[in-house]
């Protein structure tokens, strides 16, 4: 497999040109490789919304969380992530969750 931080770097070059399909697979072969590779998981959310693909969009922010659940901008960027499902497809259990990961990047900051 090509060198990580390379792959990851020509994902995000793709990103940022608007190839958000090529980018996803540039994520995706490195957690083929590596299944815990947070940037990707974080990069794929990004994607995938971008995509206007919102439940994988989700399941790659709930990842992040789960794989470093004491940052709280990881509950900040899930949140946003449901948010902006919920603009697209107006399902209210979007908004439920956003504000269910507002609430947890909260209490890991130490607040209410």
């Amino acid at each position: 497999m090509a060198d990580t931080t390379a792959l990851y770097q020509e994902g995000e070059k793709l990103r940022e040109e608007g190839k958000y399909a090529e980018a996803v697979e540039k994520f995706k072969a490195i957690l083929a490789e590596k299944p815990d590779h947070v940037l990707s998981h974080m990069a794929l959310g990004v994607t995938y919304g971008n995509l206007n693909q919102f439940a994988e969009a989700c399941e790659h922010a709930e990842k992040v969380c789960q794989l470093e659940p004491n940052d709280p901008f990881n509950f900040t960027a899930l949140s946003v992530t449901y948010q902006k499902a919920f603009e697209v497809t107006r399902d209210p259990i979007y908004i439920q969750k956003a504000e269910q990961a507002k609430a947890q990047s909260d209490m890991s900051r130490g607040g209410m």
